[in-house]
C-alpha cells in the first residue's frame, strides 16, 4: 500500500494550482485556543458580548470585554508560528502552493513568511476605523483601551476603532470572500487542513473546488464533514504531517 503522505506529496507535485484552506487546529500548537469544542473560547465567554449589534450598542463595554478576550485568546506569552505555518510557507516558496485561504485572525501565516494569505475572518492584529478605515496596530487600540480610553477612538477623524475582525452578526467583507471562491474554482488540488469544516463560507469552499474538478485532500485531527469525499483524508497532527509533506517533496 502506497504510503499516503507520498502519494500526496505526488499529486501535489503534479497539480498546477494547489490552494490550502487553513482552520483553528493549525493555531493550536502555537498556544491559540480554538473558539468551539471542549476547552475552546466559547466555553469562557458569551458569544452575544462581541456581537456586531453589541458593539454599535455600547462600543465601551464592548472593548472592555474584548480586554479580557485578548487576555484568554493570547495569555501572557507571545504567539509564534508552528512547523505546519512555516511548512505551508515553504511550499509557496518552492512553487507548489499558490495561496492559503484562512479561517483564522492570528496573523501567523504572514509571520511565517507566507505572502499570499486571505484572511475570510480578518485579523486580530489590527483595528479599523468605522468611519474613516484608517487602520493602526490592535495593540495600540487595546493600550489605549486598558488605559481607560473605552472605545479607543480614530485620531484622525474622531470615529470609533473596531478590532479588524468579522463580528458575529456582521456581514462578510467582498473582497476576500470572491478571492477565496475563485482561488477554490481554479485549484486542481485544494488541501483543507486543521479545519472542522463546518463553518461557512469556508466550508464550502473544498465543495466548491470539488466540483471543479480538484482533488480534495483533507488533513485534520478528527473527521469532518467531508472526510468520505475526500481523495485524500489524513487524519493526523498538522505540525507533523505538512512538514513531512515538504520533506516527501524535496
Amino acid at each position: 500500500m502506497d504510503d499516503p503522505i507520498e502519494s500526496l506529496a505526488g499529486a501535489i507535485a503534479d497539480a498546477e494550482r494547489v490552494v490550502a484552506l487553513t482552520g483553528a487546529g493549525v493555531s493550536t500548537a502555537s498556544g491559540i485556543p480554538s473558539f468551539r469544542g471542549e476547552g475552546g473560547i466559547w466555553e469562557q465567554f458569551d458569544q452575544r458580548d462581541f456581537h456586531y449589534r453589541r458593539f454599535n450598542a455600547d462600543p465601551g463595554g464592548f472593548w472592555r470585554d474584548r480586554l479580557d478576550l485578548r487576555d484568554a485568546f493570547y495569555g501572557d506569552s507571545e504567539v509564534e508560528p508552528n512547523g505546519a505555518h512555516h511548512a505551508l510557507a515553504e511550499l509557496e516558496r518552492e512553487g507548489y502552493l499558490e495561496a492559503v485561504v484562512t479561517q483564522n485572525v492570528d496573523g501567523l501565516h504572514a509571520a511565517a513568511g507566507s505572502e499570499t494569505v486571505v484572511e475570510l475572518h480578518g485579523t486580530n492584529r489590527e483595528a479599523e476605523c468605522v468611519e474613516c478605515g484608517r487602520r493602526l496596530p490592535a495593540e495600540t487600540a487595546f493600550e489605549r483601551a486598558a488605559e481607560g480610553e473605552l472605545p479607543p477612538r480614530c485620531e484622525g477623524c474622531g470615529g470609533v476603532l473596531k478590532p479588524a475582525v468579522v463580528l458575529f452578526g456582521e456581514s462578510m467583507p467582498d473582497e476576500p470572500t470572491i478571492r477565496a471562491h475563485e482561488l477554490a474554482g481554479r485549484s486542481d488540488l485544494f488541501l483543507a487542513v486543521g479545519s472542522s469544516l463546518q463553518v461557512q463560507p469556508a466550508a464550502g469552499l473544498p465543495a466548491r473546488a470539488q466540483r471543479s474538478g480538484a482533488t480534495l485532500a483533507v488533513v485534520n485531527l478528527e473527521a469532518t464533514p467531508l472526510s468520505d469525499r475526500a481523495d485524500y483524508d489524513l487524519r493526523a497532527d498538522v505540525t507533523e504531517l505538512l512538514p513531512a509533506l515538504v520533506e516527501a517533496l524535496e
